[in-house]
C-alpha cells in the first residue's frame, strides 16, 4: 500500500487590487493552494 504526499509546484504570482501577493501552488494529483501576503500586515522584507 502507497501513501500519497502533496508535492507543491508553484503555479504563479498574482498581486489583487488591494495589493496583497498571491502564491498560488498545485500538486500532480490536482489539489491546489494559494497563499496570501497581506500588504496591510508588518513591514516588508529587505
Amino acid at each position: 500500500m502507497s501513501t500519497h504526499v502533496h508535492v507543491r509546484v508553484s503555479d504563479g504570482l498574482a498581486v489583487t487590487e488591494a495589493g496583497d501577493l498571491v502564491e498560488n501552488y498545485r500538486c500532480g494529483c490536482g489539489a491546489t493552494w494559494a497563499k496570501v501576503h497581506r500588504a496591510d500586515e508588518g513591514q516588508p522584507e529587505l
